[in-house]
């Protein structure tokens, strides 16, 4: 049974918030790989499933590997380099004309960056809001470079305090990372609300620390995660309004 957030969150309970960045912020809690996989299909290259998949942990684990994203780069930077990284490796197995790889990353990076935007402009009020009446604190595995992301999408004010899984050594689901969140905001675990997209990633790591939760449930990553079901489930960002704000 999924119940209304305000019933899951007695008045007065939380005390600041902690929000997750990629999938929850800026996809409307859909999985980056579905956004990319749109990205693709809107520019024309209709690839097998499975194989994209390949090709995005790849990208994932050579973005983890090697320093190809700086400090300075913003998210259309960071997508036109893992597209490369993408097509390039499907390039490689045949499934992508290798002279067509640098005009298609700049097309899916392009499709991708706008789609973010769009997510972030609608998020913006609802964070504005929060920020008014609470601490926030951004927990987010990402590549070094969330702060110039934050920036570039006017959302840096919101977030004084940023926990970036490349910054501290420590990545989702390490219930250790929203450990430092909950340091950060000086509060106790209960008094915390942790936002995220994965169930396995956000929910249920500070769920173990003792962190209040809301999970906005999208499309996930695999068929297990989307049959999953929690009681604080959220299909949009603005259904925390009515709970936190009233």
């Amino acid at each position: 049974m999924i119940l209304k957030m305000e019933n899951i969150l007695p008045s007065g309970s939380v005390k600041g918030i902690i929000f997750d960045y990629g999938g929850t912020l800026d996809s409307r809690g859909d999985h980056w790989s579905e956004v990319i996989l749109k990205g693709y299909l809107a520019a024309g290259l209709d690839i097998d499933r499975e194989l994209f998949r390949e090709a995005y942990v790849h990208a994932e684990r050579a973005l983890a590997k090697h320093p190809y994203i700086r400090p300075d780069h913003n998210f259309l930077d960071l997508l036109r380099i893992k597209m490369i990284i993408e097509l390039e490796w499907l390039a490689d197995r045949g499934a992508v004309e290798p002279e067509r790889v640098k005009l298609l990353a700049e097309d899916v990076a392009q499709y991708c960056y706008k789609f973010a935007r769009a997510c972030v402009d609608e998020a913006r009020p609802l964070l504005a809001d929060l920020a008014g009446r609470y601490p926030l604190v951004l927990v987010s595995n990402f590549y070094g470079n969330i702060a110039s992301v934050l920036a570039d999408f006017n959302l840096s004010s919101f977030f004084p305090t940023i926990i970036e899984s490349a910054v501290v050594g420590v990545r989702k689901p390490d219930p250790a990372i929203f450990r430092l969140g909950v340091e950060a905001l000086g509060l106790d675990p209960g008094q915390v609300l942790v936002v995220g997209d994965s169930l396995r990633k956000d929910i249920l790591p500070a769920e173990s620390i003792g962190c209040r939760v809301a999970w906005l449930k999208g499309k996930g990553w695999t068929p297990e995660e989307d049959a999953m079901l929690h009681p604080a489930t959220i299909e949009n960002l603005n259904e925390l309004r009515t709970a936190l704000l009233g």
